[in-house]
């Protein structure tokens, strides 16, 4: 740890400055007034008393404040080791309050994050209770019913097995996710790339999900006719699932003979751009940027009675985000979403 006393010199010379010119002043009279005056005398006393100020300035400066000085870095970097440990030590109040100053602001902006990512962990938990929790108690309640003379009536026997087993699917379905996402954010879920047809994939998930699409008499369409396949690269089997939830989503939050509508185009010389777009309810400016958080829902009353885990959203930007690409989303309350997202060209 090395120390700096560059600007005690400056104050030490100034003072004894002020020192040598009062006591030389004061000989100099005293010797005219009581004895008869010597001007080498005089030179000489000042020369003496100038380097006894500046040694006795010097030395008390840096060590009466070099004392309290070190004492706050010390205390400070008990808190920020890694930051002052590494810096000299300095007298000088400009630049101490300046470190001083910088660290209160480092710590009070690491604390806001801190109070953020709290509020954060408190709402994540009490989502992860509240989404386990309600398909638990359906299970509990169908199996208490079944336990306590249900199970001898054949119809409500079958009809509730068939109800519990919805629920551990949906827990199922939960814990899953969790587990996915939780791989992605660690980098221990590995990622295949491979090149492949998007459009064939797309077509593949619009066969996939046709039966859903028609109860509520939705349409699955592509923007134009793709006569040539359009190769990318990426995991085949992880985009699938990107497009799946993509489209789900679109499905269940869209309106009754409504549409969804998925293009691929070239963003650059090497990148496309997947999109889709509905035409449902569309999403409030106030939520876009929570979409992709876990569990967030924008309907909280009813978006649970549509069924999934909450997750899918946030699977997507984790999954897209592994491939090293970008996912976008523009919404327009009322009118419609489009999802958006980038693959690389296969060459």
């Amino acid at each position: 740890m090395t120390i700096s006393f560059k600007n005690t010199y400056k104050f030490a010379v100034v003072s004894s400055l002020y020192i040598t010119l009062f006591s030389s002043g004061l000989v100099a009279l005293l010797t005219y007034i009581f004895f008869s005056f010597s001007l080498s005398f005089i030179l000489c006393f000042a020369l003496a008393i100038a380097i006894f100020s500046f040694f006795v300035m010097q030395y008390r400066v840096e060590h009466f404040i070099y004392r309290r000085v070190k004492k706050i870095y010390d205390d400070v970097s008990l808190l920020e080791s890694s930051n002052f440990r590494n810096q000299p030590i300095t007298t000088d109040m400009a630049t101490l309050t300046r470190e001083v100053k910088k660290f209160a602001t480092d710590k009070k902006l690491e604390i806001e994050m801190l109070k953020v990512r709290e509020e954060y962990r408190r709402e994540f938990l009490g989502n992860v209770s509240h989404e386990l929790k309600t398909p638990l108690f359906t299970v509990q309640g169908y199996i208490s019913t079944l336990l306590e003379g249900g199970m001898n009536d054949k119809t409500i026997r079958k009809k509730y097995l068939e109800r519990a087993e919805k629920g551990v699917e949906r827990l199922i379905y939960i814990v899953q996710d969790l587990d996915m996402i939780t791989k992605l954010e660690a980098g221990d879920l590995n990622i295949e790339m491979v090149p492949f047809n998007i459009v064939s994939l797309v077509q593949n998930v619009f066969d996939l999900l046709e039966m859903e699409a028609s109860k509520k008499d939705i349409l699955l369409l592509f923007d134009m006719k793709y006569n040539k396949p359009i190769m990318v690269i990426g995991d085949r089997e992880k985009i699938e699932q990107v497009v799946i939830n993509l489209v789900v989503n679109s499905i269940k939050y869209g309106k009754e003979k409504g549409s969804t509508e998925v293009s691929i185009e070239n963003l650059t010389d090497d990148k496309v751009i997947v999109r889709v777009k509905d035409n449902g309810e569309g999403i409030e400016a106030k939520n876009i940027s929570r979409l992709f958080e876990r569990f967030f829902r924008v309907d909280k009353s009813g978006a649970r009675s549509q069924g999934g885990s909450g997750l899918g959203l946030s699977i997507v930007k984790h999954i897209i985000e592994a491939h090293q690409e970008r996912i976008y989303i523009e919404s327009e309350f009322g009118v419609g979403s489009e999802f958006s997202f980038t693959l690389k060209k296969a060459k």
